[in-house]
Order: structure tokens, then C-alpha cells, then sequence
């Protein structure tokens, strides 16, 4: 079994770090730079960055939180939202960041992907897809975090992105994302039988075992995991945005819509990870 890799999705608001459920009813958790260099020290392989609101201005506005933060965090981190053009690419890049997740402008415009990755590596674009199962059991992508159905088969652009220089896949279930149900798994294995190159499992874990699961059945090569670190690093933290006005930081931390979330450390989700035969870094776990 390759190495798995386990990734900290960070979604950001403006200055904050929020979630939502299927990515809708964002909520406030705090101070994204303070999460990330948290999850860095914790032992987390990667981050990911994503602005949850770029598609509603058209443009990232990470640059800034991202500058920051790879000044404090030596660990691969990759940049998504809002990205339409080699321009916004290379904006990003220049940042700070180490590869870019790219949805809505792949669709609209499949070409971006050939002429980024020959622009900037293939191991540097990731093609983001948000995945929404149908009632005739296919799975059909969305662009602008599950809002806009595209009529495009998931697993059909996935194999297209990756023909067109996609270096990874980051597969998102709109259905599970923030329920802390467990991942779609059936979506994940045909996921990664239709392509070649690595896959980022993402949406919906809400303990431990759901991450193993994925892992031990799906042959994906990394796990992108945001609701059971965030719950609980919200504890043990001392966040610089505690006391902004912005959001409900009670509603997050009774966790009172998702009681069932059992939150974990990374060095937690990671012994679970090796306990059940999988291979994951431990060394800079603390």
C-alpha cells in the first residue's frame, strides 16, 4: 500500500475559518493562519486552502491569509476558489502556494487544464470536483460549492482532466460534506478506477473509522479532513479570532447539529490509520 496522505482543509471567509453542512450555513471557527500553523505542527502532510465565497465575486482573495501562512507552515499547501485564469494561477503561486484546486473555470473552459499544467507542472494542478449522486445513480458535477448543476458526469471529467494534465483529483461528495456521516464510498472506488493519477477523498468523516474506511476500501491516496480536527482544535487552541463579532463559535463548539462527530487529533487519526495496515507519516507528529 502507497503512502496515504492525510490533508487539513481550511474553508475561508474573508479573514475567518468556517463550515458548513453539504457546503451551505457556513459557520465561524476562528483564525485560519493559527488553525493551519496548528495542524502543521500537529503533523498534517498537507493543507488545503479553499475561499468558500470566490464564486460569488468571481476572483480569490486568499493571497494575503496565504502569504502568512507559508511563512510559518513547511508543508506542501494547495490553493483553491475562484481561480479562472493562468493570471489568478500564478497570483496564488507566487503567494505561497504549492499547487492550486481548480472546478469552475476547468468546466467552462477544459483547455485552462492543459495550458496550466503545462505553465506551472501537472503536480501542481488539481482539478476539484463536487460530485452530487443522481436518482438514476450517477454522479453528475457542480461548480460554486454545490450550487450549479453542470450536467457534466463526474467520473467522465475526471478521466478528461487527467488526459488533459490534471495532476490529482480532489473528489468531493456534496452529499456527505460536513454531515459527519462517513464518505461515499461507492463514489470514491469508482473515483479511482477512472483514473490513473492520485485522488483526494473529501466530504463527510465524522470519526476516525470513517477514515479508514475510505483509505482500506477506496485505493485513494489522500484524505482532505476539516470537521473532526476543527472540533477539536477549537478547544485547544487559543484562536486570534475568539471574540469576533462575526458568526457562532457556541454553535460549533456544542456541535449541537452534528453530536454524532467524534472529533480526533491528527496524530490520533494517523495511529488509527497505521493500526489498520495503512502507511502514513508519524514522524513530525507530536
Amino acid at each position: 500500500m502507497s503512502m496515504v496522505r492525510v490533508i487539513a482543509r481550511l474553508d475561508i471567509k474573508g479573514p475567518s475559518l468556517v463550515k458548513g453542512i453539504r457546503l451551505e450555513g457556513l459557520r465561524v471557527l476562528g483564525d485560519p493562519e493559527t488553525f493551519a500553523r496548528h495542524y502543521y505542527e500537529a503533523g498534517a502532510d498537507e493543507l488545503i486552502c479553499q475561499d468558500a465565497v470566490a464564486s460569488l465575486y468571481g476572483r480569490n482573495s486568499l493571497c494575503e491569509i496565504i502569504s502568512r501562512i507559508s511563512r510559518e507552515v513547511f508543508i506542501p499547501l494547495t490553493v483553491g476558489g475562484g481561480l479562472r485564469s493562468l493570471d489568478d494561477i500564478r497570483a496564488v503561486l507566487s503567494a505561497g502556494a504549492d499547487k492550486v484546486a481548480i472546478n469552475t473555470a476547468a468546466i467552462h473552459d477544459p483547455e485552462l487544464i492543459r495550458e496550466a499544467s503545462r505553465r506551472f507542472g501537472s503536480s501542481t494542478i488539481v482539478v476539484a470536483i463536487e460530485a452530487g449522486k443522481q436518482a438514476n445513480g450517477s454522479w453528475l458535477a457542480f461548480t460554486d460549492n454545490g450550487r450549479e448543476h453542470t450536467g457534466v458526469d463526474a467520473l467522465q471529467w475526471a478521466a478528461q482532466a487527467e488526459e488533459l494534465g490534471a495532476g490529482e483529483i480532489l473528489a468531493t461528495s456534496i452529499d456527505h460534506e460536513g454531515t459527519g456521516e462517513g464518505f461515499d464510498l461507492e463514489l470514491c472506488r469508482k473515483m479511482t478506477a477512472a483514473v490513473r493519477i492520485p485522488v483526494i477523498a473529501h466530504g463527510g468523516p465524522g470519526k476516525t473509522e470513517h477514515v479508514v474506511d475510505v483509505v482500506k476500501n477506496c485505493s485513494v491516496s489522500a484524505v482532505a479532513v476539516s470537521s473532526i480536527l476543527h472540533y477539536e482544535a477549537i478547544h485547544s487552541i487559543q484562536s486570534r479570532s475568539a471574540n469576533t463579532p462575526e458568526g457562532n463559535r457556541e454553535f460549533l463548539q456544542s456541535r449541537r447539529s452534528v453530536s454524532h462527530v467524534r472529533p480526533c487529533t491528527i496524530p490520533q487519526l494517523k495511529q488509527a490509520l497505521l493500526n489498520a495496515g495503512a502507511v502514513c507519516r508519524m514522524e513530525d507528529a507530536a
